[in-house]
């Protein structure tokens, strides 16, 4: 039998991709598990106790189909945040709702404009709908917001996409820079407003939830994996408002966030101590890897993220060669994937023994290649 031959003209011009080559492919590639995981932008520190015995507790009626309303989440991130619940929509983490997004607003051939460099799985989902991606360049490593709306207008674009802080760079606009940035877009322009790494970032980075919560154009996208430790659980949520929220319940599946991720993530909800704590921890891993990185000679860039990116100072081809070295030594790292973007590494934080690790291989590998 020949292979199934009516998938549509759209899916077969696509390539069988993923946005990420997973840890675990290239894990299986080399024959041995790493021995550094510090490339995924997880939060090595994992979530808290309360939610670990959360997740044993409720494991008891896993036999049960989660809540497709995601009721008591939302009103615990309502009261959390201050926001009504019916303000916030539950997904399969930030990447299953810029899927979503997508599906709302993208036809083939509609122009959606994000930075070249950005994240790419909202990229992969704008591929996926058939639309044509408009890409502006990074200025100062920060995503240029004077050229995002330039892009928009000239375009006529019904989507934009901005992460604040940014992923894979780690910078960061003001909360006033952002919000302007919102009031200058067209009414008809829907700004998704990626705030993965708010939890980390400085205060003045994030507008306040009430400074566009009215704004039906605006959706604010924040996660449970990065913070809250739970990045293998999938649960995410965008906040917006009333209309734009209740248009998910369209399109979603409302089976998709599994049982156990509602049960983990309302208990992170209710355990901010943690949260803070962690945080902490994460800061302070921080200032251990901007050591890390000028003492082989590096300049780190200033991050808002529970990663750090450092310019090597060379370009993409010594990056690669310098990635490729760390992981024949066990240490899974990152790096952008356009340039000028690729001239840095990008080294999620971690406990002490994984950037010990780390530590010591980056020294062995620039002695290598000196």
């Amino acid at each position: 039998m020949t292979e199934f031959s009516r998938f549509t003209p759209l899916v077969q011009s696509l390539p069988a991709t993923v946005p990420f080559v997973g840890p675990e492919t290239q894990e299986r590639q080399v024959g041995k598990p790493f021995r550094a995981r510090i490339g995924a932008n997880e939060n090595g520190f994992g979530p808290a106790p309360s939610v670990k015995d959360a997740i044993r507790a409720g494991a008891e009626d896993i036999w049960k189909y989660c809540d497709p309303e995601n009721h008591d989440l939302r009103a615990a991130l309502g009261a959390h945040l201050g926001v009504p619940m019916d303000r916030i929509a539950i997904g399969e983490g930030i990447d299953g709702l810029l899927g979503l997004i997508v599906r709302q607003v993208v036809l083939p051939g509609t122009p959606v404009v994000t930075s070249l460099g950005a994240y790419p799985t909202f990229n992969y989902h704008v591929a996926g709908f058939g639309g044509r991606l408009v890409t502006v360049p990074y200025r100062d490593d920060k995503e240029d917001l004077e050229g995002l709306l330039e892009a928009v207008r000239r375009e006529n674009a019904p989507l934009v996409y901005l992460a604040n802080p940014d992923n894979p760079m780690g910078t960061w606009h003001s909360a006033q820079s952002v919000a302007a940035f919102a009031d200058a877009l067209p009414e008809d322009t829907l700004l998704v407003l990626d705030e993965a790494y708010c939890e980390t970032a400085p205060p003045d980075a994030l507008p306040a939830i009430d400074r566009l919560a009215d704004m039906p154009n605006v959706l604010r996208l924040r996660t449970f994996s990065k913070g809250y430790g739970l990045a293998g659980l999938r649960c995410g949520y965008a906040i917006g408002s009333l209309g734009t929220i209740t248009s998910f319940k369209k399109v979603c599946n409302h089976f998709g966030v599994n049982r156990m991720a509602q049960i983990a993530a309302l208990a992170a909800v209710n355990d901010q101590d943690y949260l803070r704590s962690v945080c902490e921890r994460i800061e302070t891993a921080r200032r251990r890897l901007y050591r890390i990185g000028r003492d082989n000679g590096f300049e780190p860039l200033g991050s808002a993220t529970n990663f750090v990116a450092i310019d090597c100072g060379r370009d993409g081809a010594f990056t690669s060669q310098l990635l490729n070295a760390l992981m024949e030594r066990g240490v899974f790292v990152r790096k952008p994937g356009v340039p000028p973007l690729d001239r840095c590494i990008r080294i999620s934080v971690g406990p002490d023994s994984d950037l010990d690790i780390f530590e010591e291989e980056l020294r062995n590998v620039m002695v290598d290649l000196s």
